[in-house]
């Protein structure tokens, strides 16, 4: 079957000279203020009308896949319903034109709002204290493993250089250690796709420095030896550093702090809802155990009592007694991890979210991100191999081996057959340990309906993969763009347009 023509063409492909509006008459006394040689006139830019260009990007945007259109089954990513409460709340103009070098006195209230995420995020996981500076997941990787070397440093332990990863970890974590200039040892799992405190203490010794865990792990398999593998890290003396990727499983329910992490990151962008993907800007908050608070990027919010006494130490109180300044006075800090401060935006929408949901509700959150993980895998595990099958936290994997065995239907068709129907595909072919891979999350925010939909899909998809499967090879149909030569374009890429 031929490839579907992508209807809309590109706009250098409708532009022509003399197209483009000009409102403006040439005229001298124009010049001084709007002059004539611009950025535009520089670069090979098409002649297009402004209807044009508007209705070329409107049709663009209806193409996109996005999540106030349907549904992401995207495994350890997250993409939840963003409440538009927590966007009216970042665009209150008293925070959003707060010019980020206000001086403290002329910014309490952006200081006391950065505080209280602090201390909540610190209380919902355990641990002594949080920095919101570093910008996203990865930059929060590297954040605490520089506060990892400048512990072990301040320690006189500069031969710890080794970091632990388990199989199941995130994706990001070795290339993060590589780039502290750790060395990287891979720990495989075991039978269960968890990580045996034996197998650790095989590899653990004088040299460790830290172990990146997921727990729940990318197979989304809660680690239930966990305070044995920290005792094992710690008797080793290195320091346990949990991702938060996938800490949408356990708010209220478990906090890595209990379970003997050290360190540990946040991505507000997947679990407090701030908008995600699109190469939009992230955050991603470190927290740490009271032995490393002193390492924490600056600035560090201070909040003072009325008496001017540092409370930082004193737990919970009502921040509108309080004053608040940035302390860059830090001599142990690892310095600056971003411009300014963080994302600001984003510490309003999560600790809007926060507020909204209170403890109850953020731990009745990840409830039913697990219930609605676990309801796909029980509704669909007679039909394609689940390698991993008993109750999973907020994400579940499923192998279409078999299926390609049988069939020659992969886990890449079914992801584009998916795409055909108007859902989104999951992560295909991650974590590597899983050969056929489908990594399946439905968060919390989907309605059993729509999950009901979503199955139902599925199960037909598979079905025809055993009927019929060159109808499923030969999809996507429907969509913008159909089946491209995915080899070529990743060895190949061809991202400039260039005139025929």
């Amino acid at each position: 079957m031929p490839l579907p023509a992508f209807d809309t063409p590109l706009i250098f492909e409708t532009g022509q000279d003399g197209r483009a509006n000009r409102y403006l008459p040439d005229a001298p006394a124009l010049d001084t203020l709007l002059p004539r040689e611009t950025l535009r006139d520089e670069l090979p830019l098409p002649d297009n009308s402004e209807l044009d260009v508007v209705r070329h990007f409107t049709r663009l945007s209806q193409k996109t896949f996005g999540i106030d259109t349907a549904f992401y089954p995207l495994g350890s990513c997250t993409m939840k319903y963003n409440p538009r409460i927590n966007d009216a709340m970042a665009n209150i103009p008293a925070l959003r034109d707060l010019h980020p070098f206000a001086p403290d006195a002329a910014a309490q209230g952006a200081l006391a709002l950065m505080w209280e995420l602090e201390r909540s995020l610190a209380s919902l996981f355990g641990m002594a204290a949080f920095s919101l500076n570093p910008a996203a997941g990865a930059h929060a990787e590297l954040t605490a493993l520089l506060i990892a070397k400048a512990y072990f440093k301040a320690r006189g332990e500069t031969g710890r250089n080794v970091v632990v990863v388990p199989d199941t970890a995130h994706g990001t974590n070795p290339a993060s250690a590589a780039m502290v200039g750790f060395k990287v040892v891979s720990l495989k799992s075991d039978a269960a796709g968890r990580v045996d405190p034996d197998d650790l203490r095989a590899v653990v010794g004088p040299d460790t420095a830290v172990c990146m865990m997921t727990n729940p792990n990318t197979l989304g398999l809660f680690e239930p030896r966990i305070h044995e593998v920290s005792d094992v890290v710690h008797e080793a003396g290195g320091l346990m550093y949990y991702d938060g990727a996938n800490a949408n499983a356990l708010m209220g329910n478990t906090r890595p702090g209990d379970m003997g992490f050290d360190l540990m990151h946040l991505n507000l962008h997947k679990t407090f809802t701030i908008p995600h993907g699109g190469g939009g800007a992230g955050a991603g908050p470190v927290g740490v155990a009271a032995h490393l608070v002193r390492y924490l990027p600056v600035p560090v919010v201070r909040a003072y009592d009325a008496a001017g006494k540092d409370v930082e130490a004193a737990g919970w109180r009502d921040s509108a007694e309080l004053t608040f300044a940035l302390d860059f006075a830090c001599p142990d800090a690892i310095g600056t991890m971003r411009s300014f401060w963080s994302n600001f935006a984003h510490m309003v929408r999560a600790l809007a979210y926060t507020y909204a949901n209170g403890a109850a509700g953020l731990t009745r959150v990840s409830q039913l991100a697990v219930l609605n993980a676990n309801y796909i895998r029980a509704s669909i595990r007679d039909i394609i191999d689940i390698p991993y099958d008993e109750i999973n936290r907020h994400e579940f994997v499923a192998s279409a081996q078999t299926l390609k065995r049988e069939t020659g239907v992969r886990a890449l068709d079914l992801g584009k057959a998916l795409l055909d129907r108007g859902y989104h595909a999951p992560t295909v072919y991650f974590p590597l340990i899983v050969p056929e891979c489908l990594m399946i999350e439905p968060t919390e925010t989907e309605s059993k309906e729509t999950l009901d939909g979503f199955i139902a899909v599925f199960r037909e998809i598979v079905a025809t993969a055993k009927s019929d499967p060159d109808k499923v090879l030969e999809t996507p149909v429907n969509t913008a763009v159909g089946r491209i030569d995915e080899t070529r374009a990743a060895r190949q890429p061809d991202l400039r347009w260039r005139p025929a």
